[in-house]
């Protein structure tokens, strides 16, 4: 779909081209195209374009003096006049596509400014991103369309620019992990019905058959010899069997290895600590964790990254009220033989992502472990739908994450995981109880799971209010963001290139 263009702009004869132009702090925008530039000033004279961020034009250029045919219509997208960034020409992206989808348009080439001071590949990166995600809509479901609700499907975008290598590159990047994000959002848009832990299961094969992955998924049965109180406690008032799906992505025997757990529950109507009925529906997007983490396994396995083993572990189940349902007060025994007298039972994520921490940490013994999960309402009335809370046990692993975060355009917030807050989980008659008082709610789900990764480097990050009505963006669209994806293939990214610019330097070292 994405390629680059050795046809010159002016003899474009596609849908659509795009120039991207800096508002000017005197006069009107420059474009390096002369007849774009005459349109810009005329526009600018009588105030109908400045080149201010998120400002579009789009016009119709009429046949040449021969009667050839260049672009149907050209657009200028503003980038504004504050410091260039990423998030700039992301969501420049997100408004091109917005332009394609309102005019059904299908092909369209992108002029990439020479005269723009940013590196080339991030910004080729970050408008790939955004021209994907912005170009997102789930209809699989619907048998019919209005035609006034029509959406133009994006099928070629050609870069034209002069620095071919490097703009290649951020292309490749940036659909890749784009494009996995699409396949997280897609998952959480199933109805639950739709998307039981079968379909987990399912999709972690069909991944590894695909990349080349070792795939295992451990059945009910299994999971009750192990010991993996939480998860089948969780399950027990429904008739989907629980699924424990584990991915591994291999590089090298001695590369560093990294655990990645993702909540997938793909139903929470809270068990007998039952939800209100109104917005029940929306948690069908409590598996959003599992879905971010499997998501990544096939980004990292399709850009092929080296210099680190990646493991990917999704508990799923659903949590609903059947008659075998876990009660409040009842106690479990998680994996490793914790007990945890379980209070509230719409407090169920922790249970089963505790299994699935002590579990992939006993046998794969990780260097490091991040868990992804819609966990707490809390974290919303703390962060709102703007940063994904943060938590862990490791100073560095946190600051790879944020930086990550950063970059991806999907910012993370850290949060204080003190003892005290570990003391609110006490419990008279177990180890631990799964829930504490309502003060601080994200930060004792976290303290929680603390208790089962040891002295293990991990983090937690709780997007309860960024999977799903996340920060409007032009490249968000309504429903399920695909959060974190973006995020984790850039930790895996960069802790690749940590450990082979590690690697090269003990051998330039003398093997020291």
């Amino acid at each position: 779909m994405f390629k680059l263009s050795k046809i010159m702009p002016a003899e474009y004869n596609g849908d659509l081209l795009v120039h991207l132009v800096r508002q000017s702090l005197k006069g009107a925008p420059q474009c390096q195209d002369s007849s774009v530039a005459k349109i810009l000033k005329r526009t600018f004279d009588i105030g109908d374009f400045k080149g201010k961020e998120g400002e579009t034009l789009m016009y119709y250029p009429a046949p040449t003096a021969k009667g050839q045919h260049g672009p149907r219509r050209i657009l200028m997208v503003g980038l504004g006049k504050e410091e260039l960034n990423r998030e700039l020409f992301r969501e420049a992206g997100g408004q091109i596509a917005a332009v394609v989808s309102k005019h059904n348009i299908s092909k369209i080439m992108v002029v990439v400014p020479e005269e723009i001071p940013f590196a080339k590949d991030e910004l080729a990166e970050c408008l790939t991103e955004g021209l994907v995600l912005g170009s997102y809509c789930f209809e699989k479901y619907k048998t019919k369309n209005e035609p006034d609700e029509s959406h133009g499907e994006l099928k070629e975008v050609s870069f034209f620019a002069g620095d071919d290598k490097a703009v290649r590159k951020g292309m490749k990047q940036g659909e890749i992990a784009a494009r996995a994000a699409t396949i997280a959002r897609d998952m959480a848009n199933e109805p639950a019905s739709h998307w039981t832990p079968a379909h987990f299961a399912a999709y972690g094969k069909e991944l590894a058959d695909k990349f080349g992955m070792a795939c295992k998924v451990l059945s009910a049965e299994q999971m009750k010899k192990l010991g993996m109180g939480g998860i089948i406690g969780v399950n027990q008032g429904s008739d989907q069997p629980p699924k424990m799906v584990i991915l591994e992505y291999k590089t090298a025997p001695k590369a560093k290895t990294l655990l990645l757990v993702g909540k997938g529950l793909t139903f929470d109507s809270g068990g007998i600590s039952l939800k209100p009925s109104g917005g029940m529906e929306e948690m069908k997007y409590d598996m959003c964790g599992g879905a971010a983490v499997l998501a990544t396994m096939q980004a990292v396995a399709e850009a092929k990254l080296k210099g680190v083993n990646v493991v990917a572990i999704v508990p799923a189940t659903e949590n609903l009220p059947g008659p075998s349902a876990i009660k409040p007060g009842d106690l479990i025994n998680q994996y490793g033989g914790k007990t945890v007298e379980v209070i509230n039972t719409d407090a169920e994520g922790r249970l089963i992502l505790a299994d699935a921490l002590a579990y992939g940490i006993k046998k794969f013994k990780p260097d490091m472990v991040v868990d992804v999960a819609t966990l707490t309402g809390a974290v919303i009335v703390g962060l709102g739908h703007h940063r994904t809370g943060m938590l862990g046990n490791n100073d560095e692993l946190c600051d790879q994450l944020s930086a990550a975060g950063d970059h991806a355009g999907e910012l993370l917030w850290r949060l204080p995981l003190d003892k005290e807050y570990t003391k609110q989980l006490k419990s008279d008659i177990a180890d631990l109880k799964n829930v504490g008082k309502r003060d601080g709610g994200t930060i004792t789900a976290a303290a929680f799971l603390k208790e089962f990764v040891g002295d293990t480097p991990w983090a937690h990050l709780d997007i309860a209010g960024t999977a799903w009505n996340f920060t409007k963006k032009s490249y968000v669209p309504k429903g399920p963001s695909g959060i974190a994806v973006r995020t984790l293939f850039e930790l895996v990214r960069r802790v690749g290139k940590k450990q082979k610019t590690s690697a090269a330097g003990k051998v330039k070292g003398g093997g020291k």
